[in-house]
């Protein structure tokens, strides 16, 4: 399990960092919002753990911007105490608030517990489809369906916004960031024909003039 933990305080670095790897978890630790932002982006990444008061920024902004679209679980851990920040954090919808001083064996078994309660999560099936959030695996009756990367990619998008109309500009936007390249609404209907074909069943909604949605039975 990959851990982020964006802190820039080097005894609680040096402290989680032994803790982490001692039960087996891989830790990566980032001290600002900018390097953070940037290992996120390109991370495969379980769980955070984000301080709120960082050298360049807000740790409630990092989330909201960056965290909350990917759905990676978060506990924010900070000094700051004050009632109105603790219900912010929960509010806007991060898993866990534990505030400094902290015990270690109350957020090793607080992280067991998300990531134990989210890996029930991670695979989604809709009729004879499964999709591992985690693995980034799609089957259709336990049989690999075979997938480019950015068609991959897109399954994902979909999946990550279930219920929820991902728009042609979002997709537009998500390819250009995956790829460096600009694509237009006609490859955008290609690519999404082809997943069609190769998944088989009707799980993809067309929403005209708008988007792809993928819905939960």
């Amino acid at each position: 399990m990959n851990i982020l933990l964006v802190e820039d305080t080097e005894s609680i670095i040096k402290g989680l960092t032994y803790t982490l790897e001692k039960n087996n978890y891989h830790l990566d630790v980032k001290t600002n919002i900018t390097s953070a932002r940037e290992f996120i982006e390109s991370s495969n990444i379980d769980l955070i753990i984000l301080d709120i008061t960082l050298p360049d920024g807000n740790g409630f902004d990092l989330f909201e911007n960056v965290i909350k679209e990917k759905k990676i679980p978060t506990i924010f851990l900070t000094a700051r105490d004050d009632e109105d920040d603790i219900v912010k954090g929960l509010d806007i919808g991060a898993e866990d608030y534990i505030t400094k001083p902290f015990s270690t064996k109350e957020l090793l078994a607080r992280i067991n517990r998300i990531l134990l309660r989210n890996k029930k999560k991670s695979i989604i099936t809709i009729k004879d489809i499964s999709f591992d959030t985690d693995k980034l695996v799609l089957t259709k009756d336990g049989n690999i369906i075979e997938l480019s990367a950015l068609e991959l990619k897109l399954v994902n998008l979909l999946f990550n916004n279930l219920n929820k109309v991902v728009t042609r500009n979002t997709i537009l936007d998500k390819i250009y960031d995956w790829t460096g390249n600009f694509v237009d609404d006609h490859t955008v209907t290609v690519y999404f024909k082809r997943i069609r074909e190769k998944i088989g069943t009707d799980i993809i909604t067309t929403i005209k003039g708008m988007g792809y949605r993928i819905d939960e039975e």
